[in-house]
Formats: structure tokens, sequence, C-alpha cells
């Protein structure tokens, strides 16, 4: 059985021979690690390759497929190697060359085409049933911004045709669903206006409305589950990101301090230290814990510009936030309290497939030894009891704690990470956190961090993707639009539009002077849930006739039958 990694892996060099026999100037740099969801090569190249040349490259791709071209692994010395690329004027191996700390080298040849590569790869080119270029992207070499811009040229193979047809149209239907495309036409946000910055948001009308819908019911489900909330500020002296250990480990994802009064400040990435010092703010007794914070804090990180994508990646971005202090003996009730409402929260959204990686102690690690294996036992165990599939990520956890992160699945079957789940050794001794215990010693707490969509700006974008733009009538931006068929039937139509945002509803009246088919397919457009048709005999017997954007019509509903119906959508 060939795995999609070796085939895409295979696909690479095939794409980067083809790239030398067209191009026999270009430098090559390297492909990914992993292969499973593509391939890519990054090149340097004097003349810039254009997606018309794509096709091209395919043509020359083709060739060597027909050919049938075998695989050949050989081992040279590091300085044969040298001598090798040094001969083809391939610079970028040769300082690859230079991280390599083995003395030998493991090279692929297919017919004149030479890399370094552990492989595996398929015996030979004509194994490569179906493959596609897809896309030509700017990046820097070894994503430094300091080097140079390279061009990477990406692409996905498949075992068959159907497979990859069937590939490409998801492809087209993710672009048909871009949460940018939706937030344009539907009026919801700007992002990186010329006059505000790369990577800022900023809501419009209808926007604002989705997030405050968003904001409001996940402040009611925290306070229903024992969470106090928290506020804090965007900016702080750059002591206490130093005491966190943020500005030592972190650094290179914040901005720039600012002087003001002579001390340094710096806008804040996370939430975490002030969390932290709210609960140092008062002696603390075993009797209060475990004590809950939770914020909706809007946090700052300094992206790459390349990385930048609409609401995914930004710059400033809002997380639900919240950390929690307790004992050794409440945290299996936390984190299965912490699971319950992450499955909860996002089974509201409409999303109700799940998986969980497991991440566990690095080679690098704070804190006692015995705390990790507890923590990690505990979070496995917590799992466990839930009955999600999970994945062990061995020594992929932070410095500070073990962590589980839960991902959602979409109905195109994308992964979204947004759930975290985090145990922290490291800020509690940092900050010197204790609480008096039940013998009245002073004892260390078990500090917890916890998001449960993550980024509320990706978290939107991910439901404007997910739902192309027509959102779930509770947060959608517009609930109800009022459709009148004449002037005559304005007066009853905002009687009923009053009634209805007097119990909340988010309701307007349609002002265009059209009959009532174009405002129908405008309200469509717009992706309003119901409409309420207003004309004659509506009016005669105190009704209104209900219709779904999907055209369904419900029939003739009173006021009490109306209000009902609305109520069981929220």
């Amino acid at each position: 059985m060939i795995s999609n990694d070796v085939l895409n892996h295979s696909c690479e060099h095939v794409l980067a021979a083809a790239i030398i026999k067209l191009f026999p100037s270009a430098k090559l740099a390297m492909g990914p690690q992993t292969h499973a969801n593509g391939f890519y090569y990054d090149i340097d190249i004097e003349e810039p390759i254009t997606l018309s040349d794509l096709s091209n490259i395919e043509l020359e791709m083709r060739n060597i497929i027909a050919k049938d071209i075998p695989f050949e692994k050989f081992n040279v010395t590091k300085e044969e190697a040298c001598k090798i690329f040094e001969k083809l004027n391939q610079d970028y191996k040769k300082e690859i060359l230079d991280w390599i700390p083995d003395k030998n080298i493991i090279l692929y040849r297919n017919d004149n085409f030479i890399d370094l590569c552990r492989g595996p790869h398929l015996p030979s080119t004509g194994a490569i049933r179906a493959f596609k270029l897809l896309n030509i992207a700017g990046c820097y070499w070894r994503a430094d911004k300091n080097r140079k811009v390279l061009q990477r040229i990406s692409g996905i193979a498949f075992l068959s045709e159907d497979e990859l047809n069937l590939h490409l149209l998801r492809i087209d239907e993710i672009k048909k669903r871009d949460h940018r495309k939706i937030g344009s036409k539907l009026n919801l946000f700007l992002v990186s206006n010329p006059l505000i910055g790369p990577g800022l948001i900023t809501w419009l009308p209808n926007g604002s409305l989705i997030r405050m819908g968003i904001e409001n019911f996940l402040r009611k489900e925290h306070f229903e589950n024992g969470y106090d909330a928290i506020i804090s500020p965007h900016i702080a002296k750059l002591d206490l990101w130093k005491i966190s250990g943020h500005w030592e480990f972190y650094c290179e994802n914040m901005f720039s301090p600012m002087k003001i009064d002579d001390q340094e400040y710096i806008l804040k990435p996370m939430n975490c230290p002030f969390h932290i010092l709210a609960y140092k703010s008062k002696p603390r007794s075993y009797r209060e814990l475990p004590i809950r914070f939770c914020e909706l804090g809007t946090v700052y990180r300094y992206e790459l510009t390349g990385v930048l994508h609409g609401l995914m990646r930004a710059r400033g971005f809002t997380q639900d936030d919240a950390h929690i202090f307790c004992t050794w003996d409440q945290v299996d009730q936390e984190l299965d309290n912490i699971i319950n409402f992450i499955l909860k929260v996002l089974k509201k959204f409409g999303f109700f497939k799940f998986e969980i990686n497991l991440s566990t102690m690095p080679k690098k690690y704070v804190g006692n030894l015995e705390h990790w294996k507890r923590a990690e036992k505990s979070l496995e165990q917590a799992i466990l009891r839930h009955g999600i599939t999970y994945t062990i990520d061995t020594g992929g956890g932070a410095f500070y704690g073990p962590k589980i992160d839960l991902k959602l699945k979409d109905s195109l079957d994308r992964s979204w990470q947004c759930s975290t789940v985090q145990l922290d050794f490291n800020n509690p001794e940092r900050f010197d956190l204790n609480f008096m215990n039940s013998t009245g010693l002073s004892e260390r707490p078990v500090m917890i961090h916890r998001a449960l969509l993550g980024s509320l700006e990706r978290f939107i974008g991910i439901l404007l993707e997910e739902y192309t733009g027509a959102l779930p009538f509770w947060i959608a931006p517009e609930q109800i639009r009022i459709l009148t068929i004449a002037d005559r039937h304005t007066e009853y139509a905002k009687k009923i539009e009053q009634i209805l945002i007097k119990k909340n509803f988010r309701t307007k009246i349609s002002k265009e002077n059209d009959k009532l088919g174009a405002k129908i397919r405008d309200a469509q457009m717009d992706k309003i849930p119901l409409m309420l048709v207003i004309g004659d005999k509506e009016i005669e017997q105190e009704n209104v006739t209900i219709r779904t954007r999907k055209g369904e019509n419900l029939g003739l509903k009173n006021e009490h039958e109306l209000l009902a119906y609305c109520e069981s959508l929220m």
C-alpha cells in the first residue's frame, strides 16, 4: 500500500526535476518534511514563475512520469556531496549540508536530478498516477524575513484521477466559502485597511452583531459554570512579561516596547499574567478553591505579513481565555468540567465531530517530574472518560506543562484547533502563588489554562466558511426581515417590528421600493434566516406569513405563534 506521504514526496522530486529541466539557472531550496497533505518546493529563480507557467511545468512532470525513471538511493560523504552540489550550482543545498551533523549523506537520483533526501520514495516515477500543481506563493528562506524571498510551488498527488478530481472539487468548494469574500459581500468586517495596518480587524455593524451575540452567549455560559470575569488592560510594563517568561521565550512574537514615563510597556500577547495577579491580589484559602477567572481579552502578536489571512491569522484578536486555580485533588473534576463545557459550546455552534491531541513532557521542562506524570495521566483519563478519539504527541507539550488540544471537524472534514486545556507548573512558581491548606500550611495551587473557541476572530471565520455565510438564526446579525407588499402595509409592519425588537430579536423592515419577489431574493442573498411577508390578508387576520431563506413557506402565524417559533430557534 502506497502512503500519501511517500506518493507526495516522490512527486515533489519530480517537480524539482521538471523545474531544473525548464529553468536550468533555478536554485532549489527545500520542500516540506511531511507530505501527507501535498507537496511543494521552494526555489530561487531570477525570472519569477507565474501561474501561466504551471501548465508547462506539469507537462514536463508528465514526461518524467511517462519515462518511468527509477528513484535511486546512494550514499556519499559530506565532502563528496558538497562537490556534487557545487558542480550543480546549488548553493542552498550546500548550506543545508552545514546543518547535517552526519558525515555520511543520503542522496536520491532520478534521471539527471540529484537531491538531499532520507526517502523513502516510490520505486519509479511511473507509479505516480494523478497530480496537480495548485499554487505559487512567496516565502522567506528559512522563514527569516531578513533572508531572500523564494517562490514556493505547491501541488498534490493521489493514487487515482478520481481521488484527485474529488480533491479539486473540494478546493473549489473551499474557495467559494472563503470567509474574506463572505465578509466583504455581507459587510461584516474590514481587514488590513492601509490606514490601520495589516492583520488588524475593524468590525462593521453586521459583523459586530455576530460577535456580540457570541460574546453574550459565552458570558452567560461562563457565569452559569462558576466563572468570575476579569477585565485586564491592553498594555503592561515589560517587567511583568519578564517575570512570566514571555519576554524570554516569546519575544519574537511580541510588539516592540513603548516608552511611557521612562518605563517600557508592551502590548499584551497573553492574558495569563493579569489573571495570576488577580489571584495574588489577596491571601487565598483552600476553602475558596477552585477559583475560575475568565476574560474575553484582546491580545496583540507580531505575525509576519506573509502569514496573515483575514480573520484566521491576525495581529490583534480576542481570546475567550480562562485560568483555573485549584488543588491537586480538584484537577480531575475541573478537567471533566472543562471538556464538558467545550463540547457543549461547540455543539451549540453545530459542530459534532472532534479529535484530541495529548501533548506530553518535552526534553526541556520545568516543575516536579511526579507532577508531570500525574498531570499527563489526569489529562488522558479525562479524554478517555469522554470517549473521544485521541493521539499522543510525545514530547509535544510546552516546557511548563502538558496539554490537550481539541480539534473540531467541519462539513468539509477540515480540522480546526480551537479549544485548549493546559496545565502550568511554571507561572505558579514564577509568581510565587500559594494558598493556605486545611492544615494551615502554605501550598502551591495547580494552574489550568483553558480556551473554548480560542480566537473569536478565527472562530467567526470558521463559522462563516462552515455555513457559507448563512449563520444559524441565534447568531445571525439580522435574524428577521419584514417584507411589505405595498406601502399601505408599512404601519402594521412597524407594529410587528417593535414586538420582535422588544423580545430582543434583530429585526428590520425592508425599505426597498421593489416587488415582493425582488425583496425575497435580496433577503436570501443577504442570508437572512426568516422573512415575514405582510399584505392585505395578513393585516386582516392579524398574522404574518413566514418564509425561510431556503425558500420554505411556513404559512400564516399569529403573534404568539411567531414569537414561540423564533424562541425555538434560539
